[in-house]
C-alpha cells in the first residue's frame, strides 16, 4: 500500500510517466546457471500487482526501461511481460541492448533514454540498480528515483 500512496500522491500534483526497471524489480535477478535466461525468470508478483494496481490510477502511465545484453533478447523479454505483466502495453516497453548501443553501460543507456524523453508528465524510474539511481539523481533533477525497495509494503 506504501507505494499505491506514494504514487497516488505524487499523481495528485502532476501526471506521472512511471519507467521500471525488470531485472531485480519485476524479474528475479538470477546470477547462477543461466542469468541471460530471460524467458525463465522468476516473477516477483508482489511487486508486479503492486505496479499494476498503480497503472490503474488516473494520470499515471507505467513503461518498462530495461536493458539486456543481445539484440535478440528483446524478444524474450517482451514474451515474459506478455506472459507475466501483459498490462505494460507494447508501446510502452522500451527494451534496451547494449549491442546496439555500442556497449555503453546500462547506467548511460538509461540516463540517455530518460533525457531524451520528450512529456509534460514528470517522469519518475524505479530501478534496483544504485549507480543507475545515484546518477540520475545527482543529475537530473528533474526526475524522481525511486529504489526498488519502495515498492515492498
Amino acid at each position: 500500500m506504501y507505494f499505491y500512496n506514494l504514487i497516488k500522491e505524487m499523481a495528485s500534483k502532476n501526471d506521472l510517466i512511471l519507467f521500471i526497471d525488470m531485472d531485480g524489480v519485476i524479474a528475479s535477478y538470477d546470477i547462477g546457471k543461466n542469468p541471460f535466461d530471460f524467458l525463465h525468470k522468476r516473477p516477483l508478483t508482489q511487486n508486479i500487482a503492486n505496479i499494476k494496481e498503480v497503472s490503474e490510477l488516473e494520470n499515471v502511465e507505467v513503461c518498462i526501461l530495461s536493458v539486456c545484453r543481445e539484440d535478440s533478447q528483446i524478444e524474450d523479454k517482451n514474451v515474459w511481460l506478455d506472459a507475466n505483466a501483459p498490462f505494460f502495453k507494447k508501446e510502452n516497453r522500451n527494451i534496451i541492448s547494449r549491442a546496439s548501443q555500442d556497449w555503453k553501460s546500462a547506467k548511460d543507456i538509461k540516463t540517455d533514454f530518460l533525457k531524451d524523453v520528450k512529456t509534460d508528465k514528470q517522469i519518475v524510474l524505479v530501478d534496483d540498480d544504485n549507480e543507475v539511481l545515484k546518477h540520475i539523481h545527482q543529475n537530473y533533477g528533474n526526475i524522481i528515483v525511486l529504489q526498488d525497495s519502495e515498492l515492498v509494503d
